[in-house]
């Protein structure tokens, strides 16, 4: 079995987000909260990014225990072809969506490399940003799907405990723990500009999780220091196949945490999702999140059909309209930002490719 990195281990650079989530006494969850707000405040402004999940396919050929979409589950697979994909970014460019999030299972015939790309190619006319969350790629795929206007890559450790992930991972590519452990890695040598990492709460003792995730983070930039990262939040919702996550996370941990990543990384996006209720994303909005989806569809053509009885990978908590959702915001002081630029003004990747690699690129088609 290949040995964990060193960086995953060392403790000596999470010791003061250690102590931050130990103390669990609500006056320094105050106090974390109002260091939190004056720090996004000041380095974020009173804005909030909005985007939403387009999901491309639900075939899949792994067995995560916890996933909807795992390959034994009884899911009608599908994927979107090319006339619904436009259908689908229309109807989201409709609700004033303009960056999205590809998604798919893990790696299979019917939803392959090739067909993620032309996803993303065909999406990137449309969309001011796209961004994927797929199987682990190489970094020459990463390479094609930055080339094709992908500008981010979300991947999930889901957890980092490793004997819990190989537990839970009854089968497929996604068993291979230290695999997806260097996806971001790969990502950025790609030239993909910027990465997602996460975990997804409940699966394994939270607190342990967070600070190996931060540690990755803080891995990660010391060498892509120019990329942008983001952290995500998920906690487990209900899905097809009942998995009841054995180390669930109340709303005291999840806003401890957020308070104490933004306290200790306050450039790096903290986003939070749908899978939260409406009242606790309005409670978190300007406390340190500052990226969050809207009017989210986790089945495969929920957009352009909202009323498929079609079961997504996870059950959605805030079902709001992107409208509601604005009007939420604003009434908190906080301007949703739906795009605040311009892709010909995204500059050279932190990994600018030499004159001679620059002629040896396949195009996109």
């Amino acid at each position: 079995m290949t040995p964990l990195p060193d960086w995953l281990t060392e403790e000596r650079d999470s010791r003061a987000l250690a102590s931050m989530l130990a103390n669990s006494s609500p006056a320094s969850l105050e106090q974390l909260a109002a260091e939190s707000r004056a720090i996004t405040l000041r380095r974020f402004g009173r804005t909030m990014s909005l985007y939403a999940p387009l999901y491309l396919s639900n075939y899949c050929s792994s067995g995560c225990a916890y996933c909807g979409f795992a390959s034994d589950r009884t899911t009608v697979r599908r994927r979107l072809e090319s006339d619904e994909l436009q259908r689908e970014l229309l109807a989201m460019k409709k609700l004033g969506i303009s960056d999205i999030l590809l998604l798919t299972g893990e790696r299979t015939s019917r939803a392959d490399f090739d067909y993620l790309r032309r996803s993303v190619e065909r999406a990137s006319k449309e969309m001011q940003r796209v961004s994927v969350e797929a199987f682990p790629m190489s970094v020459s795929e990463y390479r094609k799907l930055a080339e094709c206007g992908c500008s981010g890559v979300t991947i999930y450790q889901e957890t980092y405990d490793r004997e819990r992930y190989e537990a839970l991972h009854r089968w497929g590519p996604k068993k291979d723990f230290i695999e997806r452990l260097e996806t971001p890695r790969r990502a950025l040598e790609g030239g993909i500009k910027s990465v997602g990492l996460g975990v997804l709460l409940g699966l394994s003792e939270p607190v342990e999780d967070a600070l190996r995730l931060y540690r990755h983070l803080r891995h990660l930039g010391r060498t892509w220091w120019r990329a942008g990262m983001s952290v995500s939040f998920p906690r487990m919702r209900p899905q097809t196949g009942g998995y009841e996550p054995p180390f669930p996370v109340d709303d005291r941990l999840l806003a401890r945490m957020i308070f104490a990543f933004r306290i200790a990384l306050p450039d790096v996006e903290l986003v939070l999702s749908t899978r939260e209720s409406a009242p606790y994303r309005d409670g978190m909005a300007g406390l340190g999140v500052t990226r969050m989806s809207i009017a989210s569809r986790t089945t495969v053509g929920g957009y352009d059909d909202p009323e498929s009885a079609e079961k997504g990978q996870f059950d959605v908590s805030d079902d709001r309209t992107a409208e509601e959702f604005c009007l939420a915001l604003r009434a908190r002081n906080i301007e949703p930002v739906f795009k605040n630029w311009e892709p010909a003004y995204n500059g050279p990747s932190h990994t600018e490719s030499t004159q001679t690699e620059r002629e040896e690129k396949e195009p996109c088609h």
